[in-house]
C-alpha cells in the first residue's frame, strides 16, 4: 500500500506548491514553518502523517540558507512523525554550481548537499534542470531529474516565429541549447565567450548564422544575468533581429534586473521555480507555471509508475 498523498510546503515558493496541490486535487498539509525570538527555524507539522507518502517542495533558491535548513526540518519533523516516504519537491536545486574542484582547496558543496538530505530523512529527490547533470551521482537514494524544455518550447511555438534560431550563451549549454533546437525546428548558434571573473565575460566568437534571424538565448538559470546580456548585445551587434531568452530559473541577483532592462533582450521567459519577489517583477519577464509537469511527476512517484515518459 502506498499511503496517502499529503504536499507540505516551506515558505520558499507557497505559490508554487499550492498550483501542485490543486493540479493534484489535494489540500495544501498544515504545518507551522516560522522562527523563534532569536531566528531559529520552527516547524511543527499540525496533522497526522504515519503511514503517509509525504512530499515537501521547497526549492532552495534565494535566501539559499533558510530555505535549505527549512526543508532539512521539516524532514526531520516528518520523519519522525513516521511518514512511510519522504519526498523532497526541490524545482530548483541551489548549490549546485559548486560540484567538482577546479581550484585548489574548494569544497564540493552540491555533495555535502546531497549528503545533508539523505541524512535529514530524504527517501527521494524530484527536481528540475540541474546546473551540472553530474549531482544525480551525488545521490544513493532516487533522484528524479524533470526538464522545463517542453513546457518553454509550447510556449514559443505559440508565437509562430519565422527565421528562428536558438543560442547557447556558452559552449557549456550547448546540449540545453541543442534539445531547445531539436524541438522548435531551429538552428543552432554558440556564443563562445571568455571569462574575465564569476561576475564579468568577455565575449569572443558567435558559432553559426544569425544575421536577419529571431533568435531565443537559453540556458538553465539567470542570476548576475551578464553572460545572458553580453550574449544578447553580441548577437544583436551580428545583425540578429529579435532577441529573447529563456531559463528555467530566475535567481537575478545583484545587478541582474538593471543589465536585462538595458540589453536588447525583448521578452525573458521564466519558470516559477523560484517565484519573483515584487522588486524582480518587471514586464520584461513571462513566468511559465511548472506545476502540472510537477504534480504529474508526484502523481506518477506515488502510484509507483514511470516518471521517464515526461522527459520526452
Amino acid at each position: 500500500m502506498n499511503g496517502e498523498l499529503k504536499i507540505f510546503s516551506g515558505n520558499a515558493n507557497i505559490d508554487l506548491a499550492k498550483k501542485i496541490a490543486k493540479c493534484l486535487g489535494k489540500p495544501l498539509g498544515d504545518v507551522l514553518v516560522g522562527t523563534f525570538s532569536e531566528g531559529e527555524i520552527r516547524v511543527k507539522i499540525n496533522e497526522d502523517v504515519r503511514g503517509r507518502d509525504v512530499f515537501i517542495v521547497q526549492p532552495t533558491c534565494p535566501p539559499t540558507n533558510n530555505n535549505l535548513m527549512e526543508l532539512l526540518i521539516m524532514m526531520d519533523a516528518v520523519k519522525r512523525a513516521s511518514a512511510r516516504r519522504i519526498t523532497a519537491v526541490m524545482p530548483y536545486f541551489g548549490y549546485a554550481r559548486q560540484d567538482r574542484k577546479d581550484q585548489p582547496r574548494v569544497p564540493i558543496t552540491a555533495k555535502l548537499v546531497a549528503n545533508i538530505l539523505v541524512e535529514a530523512g530524504a527517501d527521494r529527490v524530484l527536481t528540475m534542470d540541474l546546473h551540472a547533470s553530474q549531482i544525480q551521482g551525488f545521490f544513493d537514494i532516487p533522484l528524479d531529474h524533470l526538464f522545463a524544455v517542453n513546457v518553454i518550447v509550447d510556449y514559443f511555438k505559440k508565437k509562430k516565429m519565422k527565421d528562428l534560431v536558438v543560442a547557447s550563451p556558452d559552449v557549456g549549454g550547448i546540449k540545453m541549447a541543442r534539445a531547445y533546437a531539436k524541438r522548435l525546428g531551429a538552428d543552432l548558434v554558440v556564443v563562445d565567450k571568455r571569462r574575465i571573473d564569476d561576475k564579468h565575460t568577455e565575449t569572443m566568437n558567435i558559432l553559426g548564422e544569425v544575421k536577419g534571424k529571431n533568435i531565443v538565448i537559453v540556458d538553465d538559470l539567470v542570476a548576475t544575468a551578464s553572460s545572458m546580456c553580453e550574449a544578447a548585445a553580441a548577437l544583436k551587434k551580428a545583425g540578429g533581429l529579435k532577441i529573447f531568452a529563456a531559463v528555467s530559473h530566475p535567481i537575478l541577483s545583484g545587478p541582474a534586473i538593471e543589465r536585462i532592462r538595458k540589453s536588447p533582450i525583448e521578452e525573458f521567459v521564466v519558470t516559477d521555480s523560484i517565484p519573483l519577489t515584487a522588486e524582480k517583477k518587471d514586464p520584461v519577464f513571462k513566468v511559465l507555471s511548472i506545476a502540472e509537469l510537477l504534480a504529474e511527476a508526484i502523481k506518477r512517484i506515488h502510484d509507483e509508475e514511470s516518471v521517464s515518459s515526461l522527459f520526452n
